[in-house]
């Protein structure tokens, strides 16, 4: 009921398209009504009073009182319909809101396409259970109510033998809907699943068809879509369970009216007409009783997708401001690591590190893979918190600055390449949407980029494609170094910025790099030693923690893991 509350609080927004849906529910219930009172006088005059104007009127009557009934219900489903989408919108865009706001470490840890459909799939369930629910509530509400109380007036004996049963219906209702719940929240997990094998298959379509997996890929997305249907059937059955149980629990009260009310009518103490009009309001008021126990199945499975909508919007943010942070204003660029330790989950990744990177110092950081070089940088964007100790910037614990302030002062470079299906003109201003066209040919420039750019179809203008498909590994490189410039912040993050590149392209990349690292201080986490030599300071980290430092020359001499590592890459390419 929790989920069911919050769910309609989403509604709250649109009342007065929820008040126009009543009014057209009142009326649909008022014309059912009437028909059924209808049917008893209209009978009596037509046959036993032999009114043949009644009679010719009746076809216009039936015409225009459906006509009326018909504009209602339009008005009904129209404005409830558009309601419920309005408001699973907002519970859309507030799951989306949520999801950009949550730390890495949750992204890390959640595969993207679980997420994707907790978005799209689960939000859709809800969405159908929202308009269920609301045009249940509502005009099957009203049509049952006006109609039992047609039947009740016309004769409460039968009426209290018709609906005896009623309260029968509930107990297989409740017991089935928990089960059509439990079974669409599995199955929605699983659809899921198969949004994450998508999420991955096509992302990396180059490896399974290198490899020739495709027939394992096949197969798998079969085995998942096997159990996405175990469960889909298990709750189609159930569905399909509850109309028949109810209909048929409510038959024993409809046998037993048709016994009494015909005995009635034989003994003389009710008119066939008074039979008849009972008959239609009885059939006529199971109708959107029906209905509203099918709106209740509805709504189960609908709890069920809510219930893993919920779920992610409730997520605590793990990084968030401190209540009384502050802005950083443009920070100078010192950074510095105070006996800084983190762990996920019980491993250490990095151990009481200390290390302090002066104003416009361009700090490398090497060692074996698994050393915490990674995460290291991380933390200065706070995409994690130190488990142990702090980081500063400028002498100021980063924990005590608001993020957005934070997140200013550092431009990113990552080896992995992550451009928008954008224009490339857009693409460089991500860091800084209000920059002018000149100001992003000037960071293009200083790029290497602006010659192949002019060189595209449309220039600046040039929709890259999906991740900057359409564009070499290099140009994408340069792309994100544009970017990087033009954000123009303090502190620099290199990630292996050309580890992917061939010789040509690295040294493109390399001279546009040199361009960025410029009068700002700089972290390069470098697996090609080559790139590094000129680096103020070489940090050598192994297990979490540091071993050695200091320039290329030095450790060079100091005959340690840095002079191993050059070795042994020296040995490979012949150069260094």
């Amino acid at each position: 009921m929790t989920k069911f509350a919050r769910l309609l609080e989403y509604c709250r927004p649109y009342l007065w398209r929820i008040v126009l849906a009543a009014v057209g529910s009142l009326g649909v219930g008022s014309m059912d009504g009437a028909i059924t009172y209808l049917v008893e006088p209209v009978l009596k005059r037509i046959f036993s009073g032999q009114d043949r104007h009644i009679f010719v009127l009746l076809p216009f009557g039936i015409i225009v009182m459906y006509a009326v009934r018909g504009l209602c219900r339009f008005t009904n489903d129209y404005f409830i319909r558009t309601a419920g989408q309005l408001a699973v919108q907002d519970v859309r865009n507030d799951i989306y809101q949520k999801n950009m706001r949550l730390s890495v470490g949750f992204f890390n840890r959640q595969p993207t396409g679980v997420l994707m459909s907790r978005i799209m799939n689960d939000v859709n369930v809800m969405q159908e259970g929202v308009a269920s629910i609301i045009t249940g509530v509502f005009r099957d509400g009203f049509s049952a109510a006006a109609l039992l109380g047609i039947v009740f007036y016309r004769n409460w004996k039968l009426a209290i033998i018709t609906f005896v049963v009623i309260p029968a219906t509930v107990y297989p209702a409740q017991k089935l809907g928990k089960k059509m719940k439990n079974m669409a929240k599995q199955g929605q997990g699983k659809m899921g699943d198969i949004a994450s094998i998508l999420q991955e298959t096509f992302s990396g379509i180059k490896v399974i068809k290198a490899f020739g997996l495709e027939g394992r890929e096949i197969e798998k997305f079969k085995k998942t879509n096997r159990e996405f249907y175990y469960f889909s059937r298990k709750s189609m059955k159930y569905e399909g369970i509850s109309t028949p149980l109810i209909e048929f629990i409510t038959s024993f009260g409809v046998a037993t009216v048709v016994w009494v009310g015909g005995n009635s009518v034989m003994k003389g103490t009710m008119s066939a007409s008074e039979f008849f009009s009972f008959i239609t309001g009885m059939i006529l008021v199971y109708r959107p009783i029906k209905n509203l126990l099918s709106s209740y199945n509805v709504m189960q499975r609908s709890m069920g997708a809510a219930e893993r909508v919920f779920e992610i919007i409730d997520q605590v943010p793990e990084i968030k401001d401190a209540p009384d942070a502050t802005d950083l204003g443009r920070a100078l660029g010192e950074v510095e690591f105070r006996e800084v330790s983190f762990r996920y989950d019980d491993d250490y990744v990095l151990r009481g590190l200390n290390l302090t990177a002066r104003r416009g110092e361009v700090v490398a950081l090497v060692g074996p893979s698994g050393g915490g070089k990674t995460t290291l940088v991380s933390l200065i964007t706070r995409f994690y918190d130190p488990t142990e100790g702090a980081v500063l910037v400028d002498g100021r614990d980063i924990r005590g600055a608001t993020l957005k302030s934070l997140l200013n002062q550092v431009a990113l470079v990552d080896q992995e390449t992550i451009l928008f299906n954008d224009t490339i003109a857009n693409n460089i201003r991500y860091g800084k949407t209000e920059a002018s066209d000149v100001e992003v040919e000037q960071a293009a420039l200083a790029a290497f980029a602006h010659d192949f750019i002019l060189e595209l179809p449309e220039g600046y203008q040039t929709n890259i494609g999906d991740r900057g498909v359409r564009l070499s590994g290099g140009q994408r490189q340069r792309i994100c170094i544009a970017r990087a410039i033009l954000k123009d912040a303090p502190i620099l993050i290199l990630d292996e910025a050309t580890s992917a590149l061939d010789t040509e392209s690295e040294q493109m990349v390399q001279a546009a790099l040199n361009n960025l690292m410029a009068n700002r201080t700089t972290f390069v986490i470098a697996h090609r030693l080559s790139t590094i030599v000129h680096a103020d300071r070489i940090i050598v980290l192994e297990k979490g923690t540091i071993v050695e430092m200091g320039s290329h020359q030095a450790l060079l001499a100091n005959d340690g893991l840095y002079s191993r590592l050059h070795g042994m890459q020296f040995n490979q390419t012949g150069t260094c």
